[in-house]
């Protein structure tokens, strides 16, 4: 498929603030002793998307970042990576880098997401529906707390502020409505030529967005290009593109039968598309409304576009690394539950202990956790379900249990 890939691999998160720094930015942070960005890249080559740019922010982060991709995945991936400015946001990044932007179609999944989903998925449900986007989304993680930075454990609730609202129809193929953060209000506000299209609505509050889009190059750009202020592709973009999807070829027919000066005509015309959709109510393919136009031909401006999701089986492993929290969950859940992530070799006791570490005398090492090369360990000490990393030296007599990750 005509895909070109990019991935935004940021720099030095403040929300990630000690774990980065310019040393070791977002996108090398070691999740089970490797770097982050290592999942995403190893998720596209086995989709066959080979051919990728990487886009990080800030010069500093360009070279660690070009040098470890360079040794890592020589002769597997051709990766070009693009420093953009510190701070311009998801939308900012891809307007920052247009010019290097010529397939028809763009498949956008940020660097710090670890996921067993494979992209070509979207793409092909992309491509099937022939949309403007197509988003993917995932069961919530379990401790409901990664898009907060909270520090709270599994049992804790979710706060409004990482709670997203998604109106799909009732196949689950076409985005309706979004809201997320602290865009959600009490009351949701849908609107009406949306109701009218659809028929029924499904309002859901228990999917994540993973942050892996599938965008038409040439709508991305435009709307990149007429809304400069735009910063987030979750914030700002997708919410555009889902609010003007249907906007409205039942005014646009009314406009040009009042340009004509006949009102009647403009009345029949919107009382015709008005039957249209709601006799495509019940279809997949109820945005495919409008043929005909006045006078025979299909409208020609604003045409109408489709905003499209893929909806992850609640089986696959999904979850960002956009918190301390979500460090510590994705590290324990890849030695754990997702352990085919880690692609590490478990020893008899169902652990991972590198064989450079070092344990001192009745120091245990209890299943699902790992000891990175180098580390040391006194008299002793117990680790339970937990990841040291490399090079850390722990005293005797200490205990590391859930939820600690070093």
């Amino acid at each position: 498929m005509d895909f070109q890939v990019v991935v935004l691999a940021g720099g030095t998160s403040k929300k990630l603030a000690p774990l980065v720094s310019k040393d070791v930015p977002k996108s090398l942070l070691p999740v089970a002793n490797r770097p982050v960005l290592s999942y995403v890249l190893e998720l596209l080559e086995q989709s066959n998307l080979k051919d990728l740019i990487v886009v990080v922010e800030g010069e500093d982060t360009d070279g660690l970042v070009e040098n470890w991709i360079s040794e890592a995945y020589v002769d597997r991936l051709h990766v070009q990576v693009a420093s953009v400015p510190e701070e311009v946001g998801t939308a900012g990044a891809l307007r920052a880098i247009a010019h290097h932007l010529t397939a028809s179609d763009i498949l956008v999944v940020s660097g710090d997401l670890v996921c067993d989903i494979s992209p070509g998925a979207v793409a092909a449900a992309h491509r099937r529906h022939d949309a403007v986007v197509t988003a993917m989304l995932c069961s919530l993680p379990v401790s409901g707390t990664q898009e907060s930075g909270s520090s709270a454990g599994k049992d804790k609730t979710k706060k409004p502020g990482c709670i997203n609202i998604v109106g799909l129809d009732l196949t689950e193929q076409f985005l309706l409505h979004i809201a997320a953060g602290m865009d959600v209000e009490k009351d949701i506000r849908v609107q009406k030529s949306i109701l009218r299209a659809v028929g029924k609505m499904e309002i859901r509050a228990d999917l994540m967005d993973a942050h892996l889009y599938a965008f038409k190059r040439s709508v991305l750009q435009d709307v990149l290009n007429k809304k400069q202020t735009f910063r987030s592709l979750k914030q700002d973009v997708l919410p555009y593109l889902v609010k003007t999807q249907l906007r409205s070829e039942i005014l646009l027919n009314g406009a040009q039968a009042e340009e004509n000066g006949n009102e009647k005509d403009a009345f029949s015309n919107n009382k015709v598309m008005l039957s249209q959709l709601l006799a495509n109510a019940s279809t997949p393919s109820f945005h495919e409304l409008y043929a005909l136009g006045p006078n025979g031909f299909a409208p020609t401006e604003r045409k109408t576009h489709k905003c499209c999701v893929y909806i992850a089986n609640k089986t696959t492993y999904c979850a960002r690394l956009n918190s301390i929290q979500a460090f510590s969950d994705i590290n324990r859940d890849v030695i754990g539950d997702a352990s085919h992530l880690s692609r590490c070799s478990f020893s008899v006791h169902n652990n991972v202990i590198h064989p450079s570490a070092v344990l001192g005398s009745k120091t245990t090492v209890g299943p699902q956790c790992m000891l990175g090369e180098g580390s040391q360990m006194g008299d002793k000490c117990s680790v339970k379900r937990s990841v040291i990393g490399r090079h850390c030296r722990i005293g005797s007599n200490v205990k590391v249990q859930l939820n600690k990750t070093i």
